[in-house]
């Protein structure tokens, strides 16, 4: 295969970027994005506090040490010990679950009703489909011959 055989990499990036879903998916990213905000805002606002309220602090800030005594200084940083921050995991898996159950409820699973509605419909009237679609084409083939024959009339000084 000679070097002008093969696509210059500029027009396969181009055809790459150019398809449909490519840009679907540039949309539900920032569009996910946006949604991880809120849904960090809910865990953060709500379920925290709540659990800081039937405890001593908010759920990021539970910790244990691991090794020696933890000593934290003035900026929150750790002066000694190992400090693991579980509040942060369990916060950050609760964010997580939150995400998951309102894209699964709110997006996927009516997505799965319609198209398994859409798939029901179907398959239960595939001959009605074929005839509305042939009369569709002759429909418009006609429209078609009448556009042709009004345009090619006055030409011909079928008019005036």
């Amino acid at each position: 295969m000679s070097r002008t055989d093969q696509p210059s990499l500029l027009a396969g990036f181009k055809e790459f970027v150019m398809r449909g879903n490519v840009i679907d998916l540039a949309v539900a990213v920032v569009i996910g994005a946006a949604f991880s905000s809120i849904v960090n805002s809910v865990v953060n606002g709500i379920i925290n506090p709540l659990v800081g309220a039937f405890g001593t602090k908010d759920l990021a800030g539970y910790s244990s040490c691991l090794k020696g005594p933890c000593r934290v200084d003035s900026k929150g940083e750790t002066v000694s010990g190992i400090h693991i921050l579980w509040g942060s995991v369990l916060s950050a898996t609760l964010t997580f679950l939150i995400t998951a159950a309102v894209v699964y409820f709110l997006m996927v699973l009516p997505m799965a009703r319609y198209l398994a509605r859409r798939a029901a419909k179907q398959q239960s009237a595939p001959a009605e489909e074929t005839v509305v679609k042939e009369e569709a084409v002759t429909d418009e083939i006609t429209l078609l011959r009448d556009i042709r024959d009004a345009l090619v009339a006055p030409r011909s000084g079928g008019a005036g």
